[in-house]
């Protein structure tokens, strides 16, 4: 079964629309990785400042390969001037994993 890796990130309310425009002009960066089947980017409504960003993967090696090649464009930075790297929007971010023991979708 596939894994489930979960990026929770701490963002200050000021830097929610950042961080929103950031995961919109990466769009595409991921979804053609080998491996890949799914990413949500979950803003929170109430209670915490922390965004959750999850991804499904059919393997941890797949995770893995990303991680090692695609993901560091992905979070390159893009958009500052001359190289500079923008100021992250987050600030704080803890990995969690898991595998996907069950799973249910809708019927008809």
């Amino acid at each position: 079964m596939s894994i489930v890796k979960i990026n929770v990130l701490k963002v200050p309310s000021e830097q929610r629309e950042v961080l929103e425009q950031r995961f919109a002009a990466r769009a595409g960066s991921v979804e053609n990785s080998d491996g890949f089947e799914w990413f949500e980017l979950l803003r929170p409504v109430e209670g915490t400042d922390e965004y959750l960003v999850y991804t499904r993967w059919r393997s941890e090696e797949d995770f893995e390969k990303w991680m090692a090649t695609s993901m560091r464009g992905a979070h390159g930075g893009g958009g500052a001037a001359e190289g500079e790297r923008p100021k992250p929007a987050a600030t704080g971010s803890t990995l969690w994993s898991f595998e996907v023991v069950q799973q249910a979708a809708p019927k008809g």
